[in-house]
């Protein structure tokens, strides 16, 4: 193929682009207040969530700003010592945190309650950790929005036992009808995608982000362009020859790529194949103040009209 030739390059322009928009960092004023509890949380997604629960009970520092992956985040020192200083740190669990976690570690050794998101829902392996030979967890469990719902109660029941001063029975409330918002959601999703015949139930995906989606909703993922525990950087040309045959033999009509990740790839996988567009999602991080995808419960309406409209 003619284009394998070019591939070295487009992996590394794409890897120097990355690089370049790597390192934004962001969160919402009030670590630290000293009038309420002060909850941090890693990242956009688990900070609208936390929010929704908590509403004015406590002070929600999020710190992982919307639009930026936590593959490219760094924290300021700011934000590392709001960890220290917080009443409770709320995770998405998995490594999903990359350069946070050893800070979230030693917050957790100083005695700051961490509650992880991941340890209240079923999880899905990955296969094989970048060769390790051992299963890794796939960390992208809120792209099932019923499995949201899950995690939304076990992170309900580690708030209230571990962050003194708040009205328990308050967050229980606000919990159970956030909950059923998730519930309403999962239910709406799964209705909006009901029209999708099975032999068009295939995604291709720029990197391991829909595996809890295709789980809940009768998906196959049948190649990922960057697999879980690689960089752009590592994109193996061989492999990516194979995904391009594969597309092809599938009659696959869309790849699906996260707006938080590089997209080179999956434009240039698109162009070998041939009658294949490629569809931006949000999936890791929520979009800006005033797009459709602002808010978690905005994100996933909005990830699964696009996905219908691309395979329906």
């Amino acid at each position: 193929m003619p284009w394998l030739k070019s591939l070295p390059l487009a992996i590394a322009v794409v890897f120097v682009a990355a690089a370049c928009g790597a390192g934004g960092s962001g969160a919402a004023a009030g670590a630290g207040d000293a009038e309420v509890p002060s909850v941090v949380v890693t990242t956009s997604l688990l900070g609208d969530v936390v929010s929704e629960l908590l509403g004015d009970q406590v002070s929600v520092d999020t710190l992982m700003p919307a639009g930026v992956s936590p593959h490219d985040f760094q924290a300021s020192a700011r934000q590392i010592a709001a960890l220290g200083d917080a009443d409770a740190i709320v995770t998405n669990g998995g490594d999903f945190e990359g350069s946070l976690l050893d800070p979230i570690e030693a917050a957790a050794a100083d005695g700051v309650p961490v509650c992880v998101a991941l340890d209240g829902v079923e999880t899905l392996d990955l296969g094989d950790d970048d060769g390790a030979n051992r299963a890794a967890v796939d960390p992208h469990f809120f792209t099932d929005p019923a499995r949201m719902a899950v995690a939304t109660a076990s992170l309900v029941d580690c708030i209230a036992a571990n962050v003194t001063g708040l009205d328990a029975e308050e967050l229980r409330r606000d919990g159970a009808a956030y909950i059923d918002e998730l519930e309403a959601l999962d239910a709406e999703v799964e209705a909006q995608l009901a029209d999708i015949p099975d032999e068009r139930r295939v995604l291709v995906t720029n990197d391991e982000m829909f595996g809890y989606f295709a789980d809940r909703y009768r998906f196959e993922v049948a190649g990922v362009i960057i697999p879980g525990g690689l960089t752009v950087a590592q994109a193996d040309a061989r492999a990516l020859a194979d995904l391009a045959e594969l597309v092809a033999d599938l009659g696959v009509p869309v790849i699906f790529a996260d707006t938080s990740s590089p997209q080179g790839l999956a434009d240039a996988l698109a162009d070998e194949v041939g009658g294949v567009q490629v569809v931006t999602l949000y999936s890791e991080a929520l979009g800006p103040d005033g797009s459709d995808s602002a808010t978690y419960i905005e994100m996933v309406r909005a990830n699964a009209s696009l996905i219908a409209d691309a395979l329906g």
